[in-house]
């Protein structure tokens, strides 16, 4: 005899010994699937480790050279699905070939079993990937947020010289550090160009009286910014300081008070807007990243459970032509 028909083997009422294995009553080789899933799961890291050489070397800070954020993006993406489909079809094709055959099930319970197994495969390097990678990630994502929230908060106050006392409670009192508005102060108090120009005498203000005043410009600025109005009577005592100090006369004392105070509004809404813009990117980074590893989870899925039944075709056409030899 030559040649055996597959489904005539599968479906014959011999008994054997792999038939009264647990495996196959049960329905699930283990062994096949942990073995398909270390190999995927060992690919799946090689790979990206290989993808990280890759774009490390293909990126420079310097300008006009390395590749940009947009092709580096979408060539992550090709090299994470590409990644995915290798490690989850090997996985997937040794889970299907190294178990055991059913001989007395028919092809649709072959196949679907077949399939389960590379899907258990891929399921289970997921799961040990994800545990691998997942205390790396959320370091990463921990270090980005808190390096996003330093930012907003050292360009808040650096503009308006505000601060929450570290620990306290929402709604709390803000303090503002004595020199968190040094530039804006400096800005109110510099000497009048045109006197210069003109070599008209400055004002000498004693360092102790000059380091008071300073301080209480500071206070009132800080507070003006944070309650979003600078009242009338503390626009009048900072043009009060500022005549004093730069020898000016009261009225474009006034004025320079006025156009400090605005130009303080304009950089504070400036920095507000750029840091929600900022946050608003990688918002959108995030969601097409978590999409995009979906796709590629998926593709994997696919291709797992499709290679695990094309290994078990394969075994069992092996097996039946060793089979067949014997007759």
């Amino acid at each position: 005899m030559s040649s055996v028909n597959l489904t005539s083997i599968r479906s014959s009422t011999t008994p054997l010994a792999q038939d009264a294995s647990p495996d196959v009553l049960e329905g699930v080789n283990w062994r096949a699937v942990i073995a398909g899933a270390v190999a995927a799961t060992a690919l799946s890291f090689i790979l990206l480790l290989l993808g990280v050489g890759l774009g490390l070397s293909a990126t420079s800070p310097w300008s006009f050279e390395g590749i940009g954020a947009a092709p580096l993006a979408v060539s992550a993406i090709v090299w994470v699905i590409l990644t995915q489909i290798a490690a989850s079809g090997l996985g997937g094709y040794m889970a299907g070939r190294l178990r055991g055959r059913w001989l007395t099930l028919r092809d649709p319970e072959v196949y679907f079993r077949d399939t389960a197994h590379g899907l258990l495969a891929w399921g289970l390097s997921t799961l040990i990937m994800a545990g691998l990678m997942g205390a790396a990630v959320s370091g990463v994502v921990n270090q980005a947020a808190q390096a996003t929230g330093s930012a907003a908060t050292l360009a808040q106050t650096a503009v308006n010289g505000s601060a929450q006392p570290e620990g306290a409670p929402a709604g709390a009192a803000i303090q503002a550090p004595v020199d968190a508005n040094a530039y804006w102060i400096d800005v109110m108090m510099r000497a009048d160009p045109q006197a210069v120009a003109q070599g008209q005498a400055i004002t000498v203000v004693d360092p102790a009286t000059d380091a008071a005043t300073r301080a209480q410009a500071t206070r009132i600025l800080g507070h003006a910014v944070v309650t979003g109005t600078l009242s009338t009577e503390d626009s009048q005592i900072l043009a009060q300081q500022v005549s004093l100090r730069t020898g000016m006369p009261l009225a474009p004392a006034q004025a320079r008070v006025n156009d400090t105070y605005a130009r303080v509004l304009q950089s504070l809404s400036e920095n507000e807007a750029a840091i929600k813009e900022k946050a608003d990117a990688a918002r959108k980074a995030s969601a097409h990243a978590t999409l995009w590893m979906f796709v590629a989870l998926l593709a994997g899925a696919f291709v797992a459970a499709w290679l695990a039944t094309y290994g078990g075709r394969q075994r069992d056409r092996a097996a039946i032509s060793a089979d067949a030899g014997r007759f």
